[in-house]
């Protein structure tokens, strides 16, 4: 059993060694035959309180809980009139110090936003008809479908149609009926046949099925409707057999080889964001794969209930797993200062609120508080605006154990 004073020293010497603080000499196995040679050699200048109070002895002595006092020896003091503090590099090492050279960085600052994959608002398309109609015959039948540009959609009746084809015939065989008659004649039949020609294509014919009309010369009774463009069918309100008025929603068709992403930045960060801004974006169907787009875009105005603003992502997606509607996050590189500037890791400051100090290393084990004043910060570094020089190290670990 250790006694309730025996107990302190042991709890003591576990914390000294743990600070990097050297074991006083009432340890169990005491200082080695080496320790004591290297001791004899150096010059003690007087003794100092282990618990590290204002308190110091020419001559060993133990302090009210029996631990010894600890030797500050000669080659441990610093140069004079230098407020710089010198540690063993064996303690040095002990605590871990580590230090960086102050060099001229640019300094960035990563903003992070959540936002949604959505459909390029440019390449939406709704599929509907000048005419009224019925729908024969179905070829694109399911939500999702992909269709290519010309590819068919659905074949349709109209009367009216029918009636356009048969008038447009009339008119061709008009104008080969009167090929000798005078000119007035023919130039009515010619009107006859471009008007009804017209029609058709206003109505949104394909020039394949007005081709095949001249060269058959037969009014078919239904016609191929065809996509207009290539994409993924979104929503289809087309059912084979049923009745369609002009103007009605068949087919809602997208694009998807571009999509948007619409971020949600908070007005803090808003500022910092510009167009042609570099963005990675990660999705939670797809971990670990990380996509890149560009800032297109910054919407005007900025929502009152989560106090964002909403910022739009063009991204590329030629594959398709950019599916709109999928969870995004967003982080955007934005650069907190212009240009190249003298930065220190942000861990090296230690700052009371009031001032801020760096630890300059002076040399080995020597160790100089210096004041500096920062200006931005970003990507873990800050900027030094005075007190430091190009090219000096600073401890950036353990300077709170030196400092204290």
């Amino acid at each position: 059993m250790i006694g309730h004073r025996g107990w302190n020293k042991a709890v003591w010497l576990a914390l000294l060694i743990g600070i990097g603080v050297a074991a006083p000499a009432w340890t169990a196995m005491g200082e080695t035959e080496g320790q004591k040679g290297q001791s004899e050699l150096r010059k003690i200048l007087y003794y100092r309180n282990p618990m590290g109070l204002a308190d110091t002895s020419p001559t060993p002595k133990k302090d009210s809980m029996g631990m010894d006092y600890i030797p500050v020896y000669a080659d441990e003091m610093t140069p004079s009139g230098s407020n710089a503090v010198r540690i063993d590099l064996d303690k040095v090492q002990k605590l871990g110090v580590k230090t960086e050279a102050v060099v001229l960085r640019p300094l960035t600052r990563s903003i992070r936003a959540v936002g949604t994959v959505q459909v390029d608002e440019r390449k939406l398309y709704i599929i509907s008809q000048k005419y009224e109609g019925w729908i024969e015959k179905l070829h694109a039948d399911t939500t999702g479908q992909a269709v290519r540009r010309g590819e068919p959609l659905m074949a349709v009746y109209s009367p009216l149609l029918v009636v356009a084809q048969q008038e447009y015939l009339a008119a061709m065989r008009a104008e080969n009926t009167l090929k000798e008659a005078d000119p007035e004649a023919r130039r009515t039949a010619d009107d006859l046949a471009e008007s009804a020609l017209t029609r058709l294509r206003n109505w949104d014919i394909p020039e394949s099925q007005i081709k095949r009309l001249r060269t058959e010369g037969v009014a078919r009774k239904s016609l191929t409707v065809e996509s207009p463009v290539s994409g993924v069918i979104l929503e289809k309100a087309a059912i084979q057999g049923m009745r369609f008025m002009p103007g009605e929603m068949l087919y809602r068709i997208a694009d998807l080889s571009t999509v948007w992403v619409l971020a949600e930045v908070f007005e803090q960060d808003v500022g910092m964001v510009h167009e042609g801004q570099s963005a990675e974006v990660t999705l939670s169907a797809m971990p670990g794969k990380v996509f890149t787009g560009k800032v297109a875009f910054i919407y005007p105005t900025l929502a009152a209930e989560t106090r964002t603003v909403k910022v739009r992502i063009e991204m590329a997606n030629p594959t398709g797993a950019l599916r709109p509607a999928l969870y995004a996050t967003v982080q955007l590189a934005a650069p907190t200062t212009i240009g190249m500037v003298m930065a220190v890791p942000e861990s090296a400051v230690l700052d009371s609120g009031s001032r801020q100090v760096v630890l300059v290393e002076r040399g080995e084990g020597l160790y100089e508080p210096r004041p500096v004043r920062t200006g931005g910060k970003g990507g873990g570094y800050a900027e030094v605006l005075e007190g430091l020089k190009e090219g000096e190290r600073v401890v950036v670990r353990a300077n709170f154990l030196i400092d204290a």
